[in-house]
């Protein structure tokens, strides 16, 4: 039960950490990739909102069906050319905020039963709902590291 709330925890105070990291970086470098073919730190903030889109409808899915499949999740071609440029930033941060917020009370009224919920996916060699939600904890710290990153970055090409 420790690390379940520990995951809670570090899910809830993600937004405290990436949003004003985000609005950290200088508006001159970021929309701007390091190289082609990597996001920018815009694309990384909004990417991290997206993710809750399918967030919701697996948690629903592991929980109500009986053996659920999970797909993995790829950033889809218009990810990766460039779609999250062209979303609003201030909105997609608001969004994150809202949402998180949602996902975290959903989170806290789950039964240990239910964290520990299994399905099979298409990556991984197990899966729960435990494993989906600490993932996405260390998904929200890989996506800030980066973004990080960039707004750091001394020499830009």
């Amino acid at each position: 039960m420790e690390q379940i709330e520990t995951v809670i925890a570090a899910l809830d105070r993600a937004p405290e950490i990436i949003i004003p990291l985000v609005y950290e970086v200088p508006q001159a470098i970021l929309k701007r990739r390091p190289k082609p073919g990597k996001w920018s730190a815009h694309e990384h903030a909004c990417h991290m909102t997206e993710v809750h889109s399918m967030i919701f409808p697996r948690l629903d899915y592991i929980l109500t069906d009986p053996h659920p499949v999970i797909t993995p999740y790829f950033p889809s071609s218009d990810e990766e050319d460039g779609a999250f440029l062209k979303v609003n930033l201030g909105e997609a941060m608001s969004r994150f905020a809202a949402d998180r917020r949602s996902l975290v009370g959903r989170l806290k009224e789950l039964s240990p039963a239910q964290w520990s919920r299994t399905a099979a996916h298409g990556e991984y060699s197990r899966y729960s709902v435990f494993i989906m939600f600490r993932h996405l904890a260390m998904h929200d710290m890989f996506h800030a590291y980066r973004i990080e990153e960039l707004l750091l970055k001394r020499d830009w090409d």
